[in-house]
């Protein structure tokens, strides 16, 4: 069971800036249909984990692998965003997960190019070595 998620205000707003940034600053490639959240794990010590965005240019909402998320046209590369979930480490990658993805579906619903994001095919997200949790699909034909 997932623990309840909190945002907190101040990290989402960094979240949220460092997202703006990324997509004021970077065209996507035309061949980009879905975006995908990658989740890493950044540290030696201590529980800290990144997340970077990617756009690709395929999308399957019924592959629970997440395969679709390989083909990247487009990424973040090395501008990934981090948090410290060292107080938070008994609470697993379930949480760590559960967080980033809060402040995607925030993000979806506010952000400053929620637009962009919600005019591709879906959006997901997950660790690099793992499944892929789908956040949005856009059911309007393309």
């Amino acid at each position: 069971m997932t623990p309840d998620i909190y945002i907190v205000p101040e990290v989402y707003k960094n979240f949220a800036e460092w997202l703006d940034s990324l997509l004021d600053n970077n065209e996507m490639p035309e061949d980009a249909i879905a975006f995908n959240f990658n989740l890493y794990d950044e540290a030696m010590e201590g529980l800290v984990y990144g997340i970077q965005l990617a756009a690709c240019d395929r999308f399957d909402p019924e592959d629970e692998t997440g395969d679709w998320a390989c083909f990247m046209v487009w990424d973040s590369d090395e501008d990934i965003f981090r948090i410290d979930f060292t107080e938070d480490e008994e609470k697993g990658f379930e949480f760590v997960q559960g967080v980033f993805a809060a402040f995607v579906k925030k993000y979806l619903n506010e952000g400053k190019h929620s637009d962009i994001l919600l005019a591709s095919r879906g959006v997901g997200i997950g660790h690099v070595d793992g499944d892929i949790e789908i956040i949005y699909v856009n059911d309007k034909e393309l």
